[in-house]
């Protein structure tokens, strides 16, 4: 790999016409899938190769100085890759594919086969799951996550007494709920 000369950010590498190309293109995609974070980043890059100051490329693209400068870095080191936007990769899973799978099937089992007394799943008791079978520690708030990437839903079961007397409650709703209920405001005359 050449070594650009000190005050230039970019080596005779990506300056080439080759490089040119490429970035080229990468602005001419990047205007298509409206992609302003690339296309902001692809032409600070060939601005400054075309001769411009970072601070002039910068004071047009309305960036800072340092933006540009680390744009320049990123294309000096991976190319044109260097400035596609992409995810960051985030920590490993804690629970490998084998053990997601098998997390699943547990879980479709139900309660009742993995050794609990209640008939119905909870974040801690899956959590519980997880700790026994797997020795994997999950907080309760990032348990419903796991299950949204398992492809399961949380299911919360709605509120009503046992007991309740059903026609009670559908004649209040037919005819009691109607007479408090707030009236909408009259339209002035």
């Amino acid at each position: 790999m050449a070594r650009s000369k000190n005050g230039e950010a970019i080596g005779p590498r990506g300056r080439s016409a080759s490089g040119r190309k490429k970035l080229r293109r990468l602005l001419r995609a990047a205007l298509k899938e409206n992609d302003l974070d690339v296309w902001r980043r692809a032409r600070a890059v060939l601005g400054y190769i075309e001769g411009r100051r970072a601070v002039e490329v910068a004071a047009e693209l309305d960036v800072t100085r340092g933006s540009v400068n680390r744009w320049l870095r990123w294309y000096e080191t991976l190319g044109v890759m260097g400035l596609l936007t992409g995810k960051p990769p985030g920590p490993a899973p804690r629970l490998s594919e084998p053990q997601r799978t098998e997390l699943t099937a547990l879980i479709e089992e139900g309660p009742a086969a993995a050794g609990y007394t209640s008939g119905v799943w909870t974040g801690p008791m899956i959590g519980d799951l997880i700790a026994q079978r797997f020795g994997v520690r999950y907080h309760n708030h990032h348990v419903p996550r796991l299950l949204h990437e398992l492809d399961f839903s949380v299911q919360r079961p709605r509120r009503r007494l046992a007991r309740a007397d059903r026609e009670a409650q559908a004649g209040w709703l037919r005819e009691k709920l109607p007479r408090i209920k707030k009236k909408p405001p009259r339209a002035a005359a």
